[in-house]
Parts: C-alpha cells; structure tokens; sequence
C-alpha cells in the first residue's frame, strides 16, 4: 500500500490531500484482509507469484540489501526469506498492513513514509528495490521526484522490480479506474521513456500471467494462453504487425536496472 505525507504530496495540493486522506483512511479496512488473513499458512495461495517473483526478478546474490517499498502485510518479504533472502526488509506507511505483519510472523516490516525512507538511505546502498502497486498512485511530477529518490539509494547496477497497471492492456481499465488513488497506466515504451531519460541503463517488461499451481490454476493458464493468441490475431489485424512481444495483462512486472 501506498501513501506519501510531506515531501512528494506538498506538490500536489490540498485537492489530492483530500482524496488520499480520505480514500486511504479505509484502504486496508475495505480491502478485508485483516479479517481473511489469521496466520502465515495464508499467504499460500500467493506462494507461486510470489515465488516467480523472486525466482526471476532478485539478484541472484542472496546476500542483496533489498528493500520492498509499500510493502502491505510482508508477503514477498516472507516468500523472499523462504527462497534465502536474508537481507530483505520493507516499509508501509499502514499501521494497519505493518501490525497485520507482526501478527502474521512475517518480521522485518516496519511503519514509514516511502519518501522519508529513501531519504533516510545512504547513495548507493541498496541492491535492489520493490514498489509493488506504488507508482501508479503519483503524479507524474511526483514520479520524477521518486524515480530519482530510486535512483540514488541503488547501487550501479542494482534493479528496481515494479508492478503496475499495464496501459496496453485491453482490460486496464478495470485496474486503472477501479481505485479512485491511481493517477495513470504505464506501457512498457512509457517506462522505458521516463526510466532511460532518469539515468537508468535499461529495463526490462514481462506479463503477470497466471502461473499453474493446481488444475484450476492450470486450465487459468490454457485459458489465458488461447485468449492472449485472439488478441494477438485483433492486434494484427489492426496494424498489419505480428506483435508478438506484446504485454496484455491488466499489470506489467518491469525491471529497471541502473
């Protein structure tokens, strides 16, 4: 979850200040998972994405300073330490998603403004950031600020792993307007236009496919496979091109190496 005080949000105005306060003053009540999560056996079902997550996307070094910004209740953080990652911490501004946390066993999850923290970090110190459904809540003044806040904590080639609404999907409507907070969609081309010109060496787009875990999990795979071949067909027959690098699911996974 993601909520920025001071800094960032004194650009913006006291018109978003009302709607951030407001809106996430029931983020974490209305989303229900203070009440579906009781213990650590519950972030199973999470336990594939997660683990594609850092199977793909973390330094292969497992000794790497990793700091996941937004964190919510630590499930990256609990599937990271499970896969070796000991030096894995992370920060929301949710007392709500940090106390949720603790009761969940996951440790490591602590209480603060994005903003302040990577403030609060020496240059080039972290290996590896995550802002999972983050920067989609800013601004696209607020995002220059925090790209560069990004940029100087990590060290040369350290990575940045994102998740984030995905502009060229037929569907992003569903993610991009069904939180009043989020600001805008990206598309792989847009990421790489704002992270190039930042400073940033390169950057990296993939799917958020479904993944097998079971045989609902895998008819979800086919399924989606065989729809992803009729919008590929729809794009071609558009613009005459095979796209078939083409990213299609409502977020996109980047990442943004330095």
């Amino acid at each position: 979850m993601l909520v920025v005080r001071g800094g960032y949000e004194d650009k913006v105005g006291m018109s978003m200040s009302k709607v951030r306060d407001r809106v996430y003053g029931q983020y974490v009540a209305s989303s229900g998972e203070s009440t579906k999560l009781k213990s650590v056996a519950d972030l199973e079902g999470r336990r594939p994405t997660m683990e594609h997550v850092v199977d793909n996307y973390f330094p292969t070094d497992k000794s790497a300073v990793v700091i996941d910004l937004g964190c919510g209740h630590g499930a990256l953080i609990h599937f990271a330490r499970q896969r070796g990652y000991g030096a894995v911490r992370g920060v929301d501004v949710s007392p709500q998603q940090v106390a949720l946390a603790a009761r969940l066993g996951v440790d490591g999850v602590a209480e603060g403004d994005l903003a302040a923290t990577l403030a609060s970090l020496p240059a080039e110190s972290v290996d590896a950031i995550v802002a999972f459904d983050v920067i989609e809540h800013f601004t696209k003044d607020e995002l220059i600020d925090f790209v560069d806040a990004v940029h100087r904590v990590l060290k040369k080639g350290g990575r940045w792993i994102i998740h984030a609404p995905n502009g060229a999907s037929p569907f992003v409507g569903a993610i991009r307007y069904g939180d009043l907070t989020h600001e805008q969609a990206f598309t792989r081309y847009s990421l790489e236009q704002l992270m190039l010109a930042s400073g940033f060496s390169r950057v990296s787009c993939h799917e958020c496919a479904p993944r097998a875990h079971g045989v609902k999990s895998a008819f979800r795979v086919v399924a989606w496979k065989l729809a992803r071949l009729a919008m590929q067909f729809v794009v071609t027959a558009e613009t005459g091109e095979r796209p078939r690098d083409s990213i299609l699911t409502r977020n996109l996974y980047a990442v943004v190496w330095k």
